[in-house]
């Protein structure tokens, strides 16, 4: 599966859950910002970097969403191996950048 389509699914199931994608321009802010959850007006939103690169925002996303409650979610092979591999990550305290 090719890294867009693998961002894709994520943003599909992160709509599964109830929250909103969105892809946003943070330079302009003038101020630091990262990427990361909300909840505005009681409706979650997961505002991402629009300027990150494709593998920051897969794995930005897959850290957030294995936190999720996603087991009784269907899950694509892909997308389930990200969360497994993530967690293996978690649990050894490899984690990410």
């Amino acid at each position: 599966m090719k890294p867009e389509e693998i961002y894709q699914n994520l943003k599909d199931l992160a709509d599964r859950l109830g929250v909103t994608v969105s892809d946003q321009n943070f330079r302009k802010t003038g101020i630091k910002v990262k990427s990361g959850h909300c909840i505005v007006m009681s409706k979650q939103y997961f505002i991402m970097d629009k300027h990150k690169s494709l593998k920051n925002k897969i794995d930005i996303l897959v850290s957030f969403l294995v936190t999720m409650d996603h087991e009784d979610l269907y899950l694509l092979p892909n997308i389930r191996e990200l969360f497994n591999k993530h967690v293996k990550q978690e649990k050894g305290g490899l984690g990410h950048a």
